[in-house]
């Protein structure tokens, strides 16, 4: 492993408090059916990668060159604890600790969202298009409009050519 893989994996290493508070959470490994398989990705590795995805943005297939874990390991234990509601428990957790030092009002809450109009919507107050379709050279071919009509894009002049050995010329 190289110096710079064997950096992120230490920058980017969840810290122990959290890990302490995550790993009760976890379901119970379960054995391969087959029980012959590579041997399963360490979860603090699984949950350092998927931190890690999480925190930078990146995306999965981009943790092969970190060194952390693979991607397809990650995303497969993501799913895996998904399913298990491990962030949901994290979250809920994460909501008591805070209100146990700080204190939650839950009788004043806010929630952020926009109530406009797409800008380009179309006919339900929309913008309006400045040049029709003509002006900007947008006229429908003919070919378009056959193709809609149901007619196989296939089976053209040129096929017909070919299949008849007309179209050696």
């Amino acid at each position: 492993m190289s110096d710079d893989q064997e950096k992120v994996r230490r920058d980017w290493r969840i810290p122990d408090e959290l890990w302490e508070r995550l790993q009760p959470l976890l379901p119970p490994r379960q054995p391969h059916p087959l029980g012959c398989h590579r041997p399963r990705v360490d979860d603090r590795r699984a949950m350092d990668a998927i931190f890690f995805v999480l925190r930078t943005g990146c995306q999965w297939n981009a943790l092969h060159d970190t060194g952390i874990c693979s991607s397809s390991s990650a995303h497969r234990r993501f799913q895996e604890w998904i399913e298990a509601d491990v962030f949901l428990a994290l979250w809920q957790q994460g909501l008591l600790a805070y209100d146990a030092l700080q204190g939650i009002d839950w009788e004043w809450l806010a929630m952020d969202g926009a109530m406009t109009k797409a800008p380009l919507g179309g006919e339900k107050g929309g913008q309006e298009a400045d040049r029709s379709r003509e002006d900007r050279h947008q006229a429908e071919s003919p070919h378009r409009w056959r193709r809609r009509a149901g007619r196989p894009r296939r089976g053209g002049r040129e096929s017909q050519r070919l299949q008849d050995g007309s179209g050696d010329d």
